[in-house]
């Protein structure tokens, strides 16, 4: 649901890190992080905790070490221990700065995950921002398929049976690859990006009516999947309506609202003889072209304006 609240095991952190374990309480495998911003207790340390935010992770780089280091032996405790004391998610110390045994201890008697890390603060902090940002990102589930194609993460909608398995099918066919079909888990992973991925039991899975359930990794090897993939466009297909008025230059933009954030979309009709294929692989050629700034459809309109006037 948009709404949920989504958290990380502080363990899966800590693996994917390769986080040093400088003491970890029993309960740690219970541990959840929720939130992705981080902080620097610099301000905790010095004395000044009225808005601190013990909800988010911890992290002691070369300033806060420096500033621990320059207090007295008394002051460095009772700092030290005041940051431990607001019972923080876990405490990580970067650029391998030495941990002392008074700091150990005082983690154990507050039972706070004390870490440590080889990475530089800047470096280490941006990575896991974006680690964070994925994992407790707000998510829903779409049905459709997303594929990718000439690097442009292509998600497409549309009812039952109008043919969107079957189209990524022939995409991966001609050299595109598939990401999700049938069910697309969709993440904000920032203010302007989506990022669309399969649930693990389908992954790699396309449903083919009459032959089943088809294994694309197996059958195309592993170049014709890939886990995740931006959404760049949202095509929508849907039957033919005789009568109906579809776009026929392009001029005009169409958006989608998926979690907050307008996708560029377009409708494609489908009827016996349109191979959606290439349709697919236009729209995704000429999405690029207009994000380096070329839009065919302004262009010709220009240049068919020019004509009227020229011609009075």
């Amino acid at each position: 649901m948009e709404n949920e609240v989504y958290t990380i095991p502080l363990n899966s952190i800590i693996d994917e890190f390769q986080l040093e374990v400088i003491y970890a309480p029993e309960n740690v495998a219970e541990i959840q992080v929720g939130r992705s911003d981080l902080n620097r207790p610099g301000l905790k340390l010095s004395g000044f905790g009225k808005l601190f935010e013990k909800d988010r992770i911890q992290i002691i780089g070369r300033v806060e070490y420096e500033y621990l280091c320059s207090l007295p032996e008394k002051a460095r405790h009772d700092s030290f221990e005041s940051l431990v004391s607001e019972n923080p998610v876990c405490i990580i110390f970067t650029t391998e700065l030495p941990v002392s045994d008074e700091q150990i201890n005082i983690c154990k008697k507050g039972r706070v995950p004390l870490l440590r890390t080889k990475t530089l603060t800047s470096e280490f902090m941006a990575a896991l921002i974006a680690s964070l940002n994925v994992s407790l990102a707000p998510r829903i589930t779409r049905h459709g398929v997303l594929v990718e194609v000439y690097g442009e993460g292509i998600l497409m909608l549309g009812d039952s049976g109008v043919g969107k398995s079957e189209t990524a099918i022939e995409l991966v066919k001609r050299g595109h690859r598939l990401i999700a079909d049938d069910a697309v888990e969709i993440k904000r992973v920032s203010a302007t990006t989506l990022v669309g991925s399969a649930p693990e039991i389908i992954r790699h899975y396309v449903e083919l009516r009459g032959i089943g359930i088809v294994d694309v990794r197996r059958l195309f090897g592993m170049g014709a999947v890939k886990l995740t993939e931006k959404i760049d466009l949202v095509i929508e297909l849907e039957q033919w309506v005789q009568g109906k008025m579809y776009d026929r230059f392009g001029l005009e933009s169409e958006y989608t609202e998926i979690l907050g954030i307008n996708i560029p979309a377009i409708t494609i009709p489908v009827r016996p003889g349109r191979n959606l294929a290439i349709i697919i692989e236009i729209a995704a050629m000429n999405s690029r072209q207009k994000k380096m700034g070329y839009n065919t459809a302004e262009e010709f309109n220009k240049r068919l304006m020019g004509q009227i006037h020229g011609d009075k």
